[in-house]
């Protein structure tokens, strides 16, 4: 049984990390395309705080809270196998978030100039900041409608163990936004105004492209108004604490922001480019993993705890053993990935260097982060949210305390390293817990495997050191050598940690070479 969950897990992290892959690509190619047009200035600023709130909220009620949620209530209708009940089940959660979607979204136009002065209250001493801030807001914020029904498409199609259509669905974001400044840029004053218009688009499109994908699997359109039904209150129950334990990282970004609306001018964009560096391994790796494992814990009786423990502890080994070496290579190759990525037009190598910074702070806690992505889960999978929600209230508070305390001695870089501090909190205080409730979390397993990891990743810091040392990527001005050399550092760097971990003998990587093996035969 768990040899069998292991396998299912594997191979949807493969089917969804695909996806996630090809969208965090066309993310970059986004992300390129911003940096170029409007670099880390006011009006990108504005932008990026207009978006965090609206984005926030589609990872706190859409993709967190909802779908953790969602999925273990559905999980139990659809193994009962009644056809009446989970058609009835599903189009009450239907009707009542359509309702408190338009709702949410109305208003959110509404109050948009008191969600700026909460979100970037720095912000107010500057009027035009502050008035292109609320108008941006407003022009963005009706895009959590759309999103949020694509998270709660993707709860279905993830129970049903169909991953790819939500994992692919932001690519059509990314498009859309691309095509919008490029399109765009010189019918709007300010130009800004491009991207916003790309982001209702994209959030309409995620939306059209889930349909034919829920149609097949027979979801019921249609609208009934039954809010007492007792799976929608399960749901409501285990989605309200759930709203803290499962996005911690994303609101301690929203922190982030708050306090660098308070520090100079272009602090909120480093922050948010960095952030973005940080999604690609996040995202292709952490978070797909997380979203594989769901439904296989879920599956697996919370009475007897010995197969959900085995589960749990091979997919946190599995995440710490990509998401460490991850983190060196970022911390290592932070300067070139930035430069190469993002510094051209009105990103300057000043740009580069502040962004690179946030990087540092952020890549120092990503396995925590991975790691949390993996544990929570496990809560849900036993029916309990408060436990996440108390500790994520710590890690949230020690995010403050270390904000304020690093902000000002090292400006944005020190509010980055406060979400890497209070995520490893985070992640300490989660794993302790959830050890003493299941009794096979083998941590003699966790800890040899970490031991193999941290010795692998060290030899390929030091490689990747010298080669930045001998061939510097930052070391010519043509973009064709810097591109060659930056994928030079990665893959030799890459293949160097695969070597070292073979020759470890480590058990995580030996079974996913036999998986690979057996999906090929």
């Amino acid at each position: 049984m768990t040899t069998s969950e292991h396998r299912k897990i594997l191979r949807a992290t493969f089917v969804v990390g695909s996806g996630t892959f090809i969208s965090r690509v066309f993310g970059y190619i986004r992300d390129m395309v911003m940096a170029s047009f409007f670099g880390t200035g006011m009006a990108a600023d504005a932008f990026f705080v207009a978006f965090r709130l609206p984005n926030l909220l589609r990872r706190l009620i859409g993709e967190g809270s909802m779908t953790v949620s969602f999925i273990p209530v559905f999980t139990d209708y659809v193994k009962k196998g009644n056809k009446r009940d989970v058609e009835g089940f599903l189009t009450s959660c239907f009707s009542l978030l359509i309702c408190l979607l338009a709702m949410l979204a109305a208003l959110g136009v509404l109050l948009a100039p008191w969600l700026v002065r909460m979100i970037a209250p720095g912000f107010i001493k500057f009027p035009v900041k502050f008035s292109l801030t609320v108008s941006l807001t407003r022009m963005v914020f009706p895009y959590i409608f759309f999103i949020s029904l694509v998270a709660f498409s993707m709860g279905v199609l993830n129970t049903y163990r169909i991953f790819f259509p939500p994992a692919f669905s932001p690519v059509l974001l990314n498009v859309s936004m691309i095509g919008s400044v490029l399109l765009l840029y010189h019918f709007f004053h300010p130009p800004i105004n491009a991207l916003a218009i790309g982001v209702l688009i994209g959030g309409i499109l995620q939306l059209l492209f889930q349909i034919p994908f829920l149609v097949r699997q027979g979801f019921p359109f249609r609208f009934t108004w039954n809010p007492h039904h007792p799976g929608l209150r399960k749901v409501v129950a285990l989605m309200g604490p759930s709203i803290l334990g499962i996005a911690v990282y994303q609101i301690t970004v929203f922190i982030n922001t708050l306090l660098a609306s308070f520090l100079p001018s272009g602090s909120v964009s480093y922050l948010y480019y960095a952030d973005r560096l940080m999604q690609f391994p996040l995202g292709i790796f952490a978070i797909a993993m997380g979203t594989a494992a769901l439904p296989s814990f879920s599956s697996l009786s919370a009475e007897d705890t010995g197969p959900l423990g085995e589960a749990i502890g091979f997919t946190l080994r599995m995440i710490l053993m990509i998401s460490i070496p991850a983190s060196v290579g970022l911390i290592s190759l932070r300067e070139p990935i930035v430069g190469v990525l993002f510094q051209r037009g009105a990103f300057t190598a000043l740009s580069r260097h502040a962004t690179a910074q946030a990087l540092l702070g952020y890549a120092v806690g990503l396995f925590a982060v991975s790691g949390v992505r993996i544990i929570v889960p496990g809560f849900y999978a036993l029916k309990d949210a408060k436990t996440p929600v108390r500790v994520a209230i710590i890690a949230l508070a020690a995010n403050v305390f270390f904000g304020i305390i690093l902000m000002f001695p090292l400006k944005h870089l020190g509010l980055a390293l406060a979400t890497s501090l209070s995520s490893v909190l985070n992640l300490f205080l989660l794993t302790a817990i959830l050890s003493k409730r299941l009794h096979t979390f083998q941590w003699r397993t966790l800890a040899k495997s970490l031991a193999e990891i941290l010795v692998a990743s060290g030899g390929m810091g030091l490689f990747l050191f010298m080669f930045q040392y001998y061939l510097p990527v930052m070391g010519t001005r043509a973009f064709l050598t810097r591109i060659t050399r930056l994928l030079m550092a990665l893959f030799s760097g890459g293949a160097l940690y695969l070597f070292f971990m073979r020759a470890l003998r480590n058990p995580e990587l030996t079974y996913m070479v036999q998986a690979v093996k057996k999906r090929r035969k």
